[in-house]
């Protein structure tokens, strides 16, 4: 192996060089028994993010339009709060929240039920410590998903 090769192996990550010598890690939800694309697939990142951002717009809005107008460090801090009880209420009730309705996306139980309301508790406090949210594992899935036994998919 020349220095370009182990250079090259070292930037692409140890699951570059692992599908090199010939593992196969399989496509993303495949472990959880999911499809590969379409309908009860993993959803895909991007996805995710926007429906986040949208989620987040909207505690923003009520929580400066309702709670605070006018005070926007106030409007912050209580969007936290608002998004908190959106998640508990949507993703407990319904299976999603208003960004992941518009998405096509649903958080499911990781044996493909409806998420408890434990689980969608704990889900939801470690999604707003916003950190569990950005450590994922290779089927996509936040610590958030992981801990609370979920997963998000496309509907």
């Amino acid at each position: 192996m020349d220095n370009r090769q182990a250079i090259g192996s070292w930037l692409s990550g140890p699951q570059a060089a692992a599908e090199e010598m010939g593992v196969d890690f399989g496509y993303r939800g495949k472990r959880l028994g999911l499809p590969e694309r379409g309908p009860g697939s993993v959803a895909p990142l991007g996805r995710r993010f926007g429906a986040i951002f949208i989620d987040w717009a909207l505690c923003l809005v009520i929580a400066y339009g309702l709670i605070a107008p006018g005070d926007q460090q106030a409007a912050g801090n209580w969007a936290l709060l608002v998004f908190l009880v959106m998640s508990l209420l949507t993703v407990g009730t319904l299976g999603f929240t208003p960004g992941k309705r518009l998405l096509r996306l649903r958080v499911v139980s990781q044996d493909g039920g409806r998420s408890g309301l434990v689980r969608v508790l704990v889900r939801s406090l470690l999604l707003v410590l916003v950190i569990p949210a950005l450590i994922w594992d290779r089927d996509g899935r936040g610590l958030h998903d992981r801990l609370s036994r979920s997963v998000q998919v496309r509907f």
